[in-house]
């Protein structure tokens, strides 16, 4: 398919596959979008691929990451237009990967010609995930819309446990690609469509196997979501209205729940400066209830200057989590010298955090071991595993009051819910605007409390105990098997060209 109408097509296609994604949860796409792409590839040349791969990442992206628009124009001051300059720039950015997929793609179809099977199950499949891990970890990383994450209610989340999000992501690329083979080949295809129904079939068969256990009884949690409007979050003169808030409810809370959880950044001053008056007393309040407070609150570092973004349990124990995966403009600021007061976006209140460490213990809350994560952090699963098999729950807070009534909070709690699924422990997800969220150990939402309304969250999850293989062995093995079939590809085409230039014996 060349010509501009192959671009349009490869551009309607990657704005089709966010509709694999939360809120719309239609994920069959997550194997038709990336399949037209495929098969749109065919015989380009590596220039004609690259601005086919480019079109159709401004189309996922485009439609995928529109929300980034709403933090800049609404919380920024930077105005309409910066904010379109910028969001178009990140836009651009994130489409340069399948970009590059389509170009690498094409360059080895150019080095040699290749059995179709080998090109659509194999090449196109293994160079697909490649570039989506390297997303993922590329300037620390972007994990928005990696296909696996379309997968929490289809019969692939089972493939979770095993190989993780990037395992999902995986079987789809195979199954577009052999759905593109089908487009291509026809009847001559009907392997393709064996296997597409064969990965499907042990996908859900995997789907059945229980790889933790319950431990303890479940545990009772209410989770504060305030609801009030960023901005006030810095204003002084809301201050007080804020931390009365949250005392109320949590001293409404205190004798139903085991753990009350407040989200990301709930409070805007350090945690210092309001210890004696405030949280000295919310955890005296709390220890006569046996109850624990999880808050969320700034921490001032004592021995170098800095601050983090913590997550701090008050009450029957004492102890801290410190964010450790920033996010960037948002939390700090790359060439900071540089850019630092360039525009107004690079100047949002708190941008200057310091990274917490890189593994933290899994923190004590109502008995049980939770690990902890902070808003954008739980979007890196791998970053998590160093708290199994001790953590029998996870808890997230969170604050997605910066991308309003967007797409964004659905995807984030999507994402959230996989980490669920991956490690088999249940999910206790706590927001300012929403989605506040329980999940059980496969990801399965128990209850949320609805978007921007002021809402106590109340119920239980069962805290489960175990490993399973991802959380064993991580992103480990898949990047072997990409490492392994790439390579196979790369010894098959080398061979291949030895034998064509071989000189012939006299």
């Amino acid at each position: 398919m060349e010509g501009r109408r192959g671009d349009l097509f490869a551009m309607v296609a990657g704005a089709l596959l966010p509709l694999a994604f939360a809120p719309f949860g239609l994920f069959p796409f997550a194997v038709l979008a990336p399949a037209l792409l495929f098969f749109s590839l065919l015989e380009l040349t590596p220039r004609a691929a690259l601005r086919r791969g480019f079109l159709f990442g401004l189309g996922l992206f485009g439609v995928g990451v529109s929300w980034v628009y709403v933090a800049i124009a609404d919380f920024s001051d930077s105005g309409a237009v910066t904010a379109v300059i910028l969001t178009a720039l990140f836009v651009a950015a994130l489409a340069a990967y399948p970009a590059l997929f389509a170009w690498a793609a094409a360059r080895l179809w150019r080095r040699g010609a290749m059995p179709l099977v080998l090109w659509y199950l194999a090449i196109l499949p293994a160079l697909w995930m490649a570039f989506e891990w390297l997303r993922g970890w590329l300037f620390t990383g972007f994990t928005w819309l990696q296909l696996g994450y379309s997968q929490t209610l289809s019969p692939l989340a089972g493939v979770a446990p095993l190989l993780g999000v990037y395992g999902i992501g995986l079987a789809l690329a195979v199954s577009a690609g052999a759905l593109a083979w089908l487009l291509h080949a026809g009847r001559r295809a009907w392997p393709g469509a064996a296997l597409l129904c064969g990965l499907w079939l042990a996908a859900w068969g995997v789907q059945q196997v229980e790889w933790t256990t319950p431990v303890g009884e479940p545990l009772r949690v209410a989770l504060i979501q305030d609801n009030l409007p960023q901005a006030t979050k810095w204003d002084p003169e809301q201050f007080n209205a804020r931390l009365e808030l949250y005392a109320r409810l949590t001293l409404e809370n205190l004798v139903a729940a085991d753990a009350v959880i407040w989200p990301e950044n709930a409070v805007t001053v350090f945690y210092h400066e309001l210890k004696e008056d405030y949280f000295d007393w919310l955890a005296a309040q709390a220890r006569e209830q046996g109850t624990d407070i999880v808050i969320g609150v700034p921490v001032k570092r004592r021995d170098v200057p800095g601050y983090y973004t913590s997550l701090m349990v008050l009450g029957t124990q004492e102890a801290v989590y410190h964010k450790h995966h920033l996010v960037p403009f948002g939390e700090f600021v790359p060439l900071e010298g540089l850019l630092r007061g360039l525009i107004r976006f690079f100047d949002l209140p708190m941008s200057g955090f310091s990274p917490g460490p890189a593994a933290q213990p899994p923190l004590p809350v109502g008995g049980q071991h939770a690990a902890m994560s902070i808003c954008y952090e739980d979007a890196f699963g791998e970053e998590l595993l160093h708290n199994f098999p001790q953590a029998t729950l996870l808890i997230n807070g969170s604050n997605n009051a910066w991308y309003g009534d967007s797409l964004a909070p659905h995807q984030h709690l999507e994402i959230s819910r996989m980490r669920a699924i991956e490690s088999g422990r249940p999910l206790v997800r706590a927001t300012t605007t929403g989605i506040s969220a329980l999940a059980d150990h496969r990801g399965r939402i128990l209850a949320t409390a609805p978007q921007f309304e002021q809402a106590v969250l109340r119920g239980s999850v069962q805290p489960m105990a175990g490993m399973t293989p991802y959380a064993r062995w991580g992103n480990a093995p898949v990047l072997v098997l990409l490492a392994l079939l790439l390579g196979g590809v790369y010894a098959i085409q080398y061979s291949r060209f030895k034998i064509q230039n071989q000189e012939p014996k006299p």
